[in-house]
């Protein structure tokens, strides 16, 4: 019998205890939602959803995020193809630059750089203020940047935090597409927009596909940046809010439910439109003739178009950075008065400091049990061929498509009951902990199962060959081996996990709980006139511990840190 296909006891412990962890924490609060939503007196029905659709509200909700998702995609997509072909079709200098700018806006949080983008864009903010300035503008009528009550800047705001995710999966998907197509179409006379139509974009399909469907859910389901412009005719705000009325209202759980069906609509549709059309290419040609060298002229070009592109994606957080050591901005393009005192009340202000405290200790707890899962998951999928090993990974792959938002919604619903430590609304440390690492376990599961299948498994054959027992195999054979993976993997969810917003500010509802996030958006509320900067200041010291943890983890990884981004 195949070694790979033994249940042995650490298997079946192994197989026992993720079924607990996943059974507990994904199936039961996501069941508990449906539930919740199709059944009332006993009986399944469909009332909810029909009080749902005769709400006009929910139904406005729905159809500005349907709105803003497809916007966000569209404009997305309309920014990356352009730029994805220059950076597959040229070589120039400073391509490896250009490439790594272009992807830092994606670990800036779009939640944080909201508050920025309202510095700047407001009716008496920053840019209106130059112009006025100027003289280009009349102080009586200001433009109205953000539109709609801050609708434009939630689409601003997302197409320049999630580009990058775009740009990954379409310029990995053109850098694939083989150059000698594109050369036997341009002999038979092909024009380059009919190149394009016929050629480029068939085959381009799954990659631009992967990227827009996650830049949709991403968009559709952002708690965090409507809140902070203050718009809340949209799904995620509106599940928010029904938080509070959860015993006596079911139509969140609806609302909650038609989240969730949608969003694993998208994944399957997309899975069933991929895998029914043939995108192969049939005897690929060498692709070193697929770049040419750029003129002076043309990396001119690019630099400018990449680097603007680049610089529009950090303002918002550079806005943040700026207010942060202000100690007056108002009414003035700049801050008129400059101090660090906002990063001393950081220290003053208990709750304030506290929180800091409480986005490390979450974090690294969640970045351990990840560690642990992941190593588990992706030794049953890489060594152990079984019967349900499928199962598995589409359990771990799950969060990808479930918004943390729906996650940390059932949590709420599904633990509210008499074990303080698992209700959030006594002691949400564990479900907080729990929630970050489910949401995160995906990528560490990639990584630990790329490690897998780079490490030879006759090392590990010879171990046990030579007597040694499966545990020590693993501890002094195989685990050294991934070390570089599992580094990257934990400091990666580790650094997402600390500006995680929709759990935060769901999960946390005492004070001496808040994460980070949370407390950003608790001072944000303030009227105190200086509780923006001490809130910008928090977003600053979150974005300094993000950025620095990537780095470490990019320096570990290499290249392959930005595969984890791709769908």
């Amino acid at each position: 019998m195949d070694a790979t296909r033994r249940w042995t006891p650490a298997t079946m412990w192994v197989m026992a205890g993720l079924a607990l962890f996943f059974g507990a924490f994904l199936v039961y609060p996501v069941g508990y939602m449906l539930r919740e939503a199709f059944v009332a007196d006993g009986r399944l029905t469909l009332r909810h959803f029909g009080q749902l659709l005769a709400n006009p509200l929910a139904m406005q909700s729905m159809g500005n995020s349907l709105l803003l998702a497809t916007l966000t995609t569209a404009l997305t997509t309309a920014l990356t193809l352009p730029l994805a072909h220059l950076l597959t079709r040229y070589t120039f200098r400073g391509q490896t630059l250009l490439n790594g700018l272009l992807l830092v806006p994606m670990i800036m949080p779009p939640f944080v750089g909201a508050i920025g983008l309202k510095q700047l864009l407001a009716r008496y903010g920053s840019v209106n203020l130059m112009l006025i300035d100027a003289g280009w503008l009349d102080p009586a009528k200001p433009i109205d940047w953000l539109g709609g009550g801050g609708f434009w800047g939630i689409v601003i705001l997302q197409v320049l935090g999630l580009y990058p995710v775009m740009l990954l999966n379409v310029t990995a998907a053109l850098a694939n597409v083989d150059p000698s197509l594109r050369e036997a179409a341009l002999n038979l006379g092909a024009t380059p927009g009919r190149l394009f139509r016929t050629v480029t974009l068939p085959l381009i399909l799954p990659g631009w596909f992967a990227g827009a469907i996650i830049v949709f859910i991403w968009s559709f389901t952002d708690l965090g940046t409507p809140l902070i412009f203050g718009y809340s005719p949209v799904v995620p705000v509106q599940i928010f809010d029904a938080l509070s009325e959860l015993n006596t209202n079911p139509v969140g759980y609806a609302l909650v439910v038609t989240v969730v069906i949608l969003t694993l609509g998208l994944f399957v549709v997309s899975k069933r439109v991929l895998a029914g059309r043939s995108y192969a290419m049939i005897a690929r040609g060498h692709t070193a003739g697929a770049t040419t060298p750029a003129t002076a002229g043309r990396t001119a070009w690019i630099w400018m178009a990449g680097g603007s592109l680049v610089i529009l994606g950090l303002l918002p957080h550079l806005a943040v950075i700026l207010q942060s050591i202000s100690g007056r901005w108002f009414f003035t393009a700049l801050p008129s008065e400059w101090t660090t005192a906002n990063f001393v009340e950081l220290g003053t202000q208990g709750s304030v400091g506290r929180s800091i405290q409480n986005s490390l200790f979450y974090s690294s707890l969640s970045a351990g049990l990840d560690l642990v899962l992941g190593v588990a998951i992706a030794w049953i999928l890489a060594r152990r061929r079984l019967p349900f090993s499928g199962v598995l990974d589409a359990l771990a792959m799950l969060p990808l498509a479930l918004p943390g938002l729906v996650i940390a919604f059932g949590y709420v619903a599904a633990f509210d009951f008499k074990i303080p430590w698992l209700n959030p609304r006594e002691n949400p440390t564990v479900l907080l902990v729990i929630s970050y690492a489910v949401r995160r376990l995906p990528y560490i599961v990639r990584s630990a199962y790329a490690g897998f299948q780079q490490t030879s498994v006759t090392l590990e054959e010879a171990s046990a060959n030579l007597g040694a027992s499966g545990w020590r195999t693993l501890r002094r054979i195989t685990l050294p081996l991934l070390m570089a993976n599992l580094i990257a993997g934990t400091i990666l969810t580790f650094s997402l996990a600390m500006l995680e917003v929709s759990d935060g500010l769901i999960l946390a509802m005492k004070e001496n709980f808040y994460p980070i996030t949370k407390m950003i958006w608790l001072l944000m509320g303030r009227i105190d006139p200086n509780a923006g900067s001490i809130a910008c200041a928090l977003g600053v010291v979150g974005m300094a511990i993000l950025s620095a943890s990537l780095l470490v983890a990019s320096r570990v990884l290499g290249k392959r840190l930005g595969q984890l981004f791709r769908a």
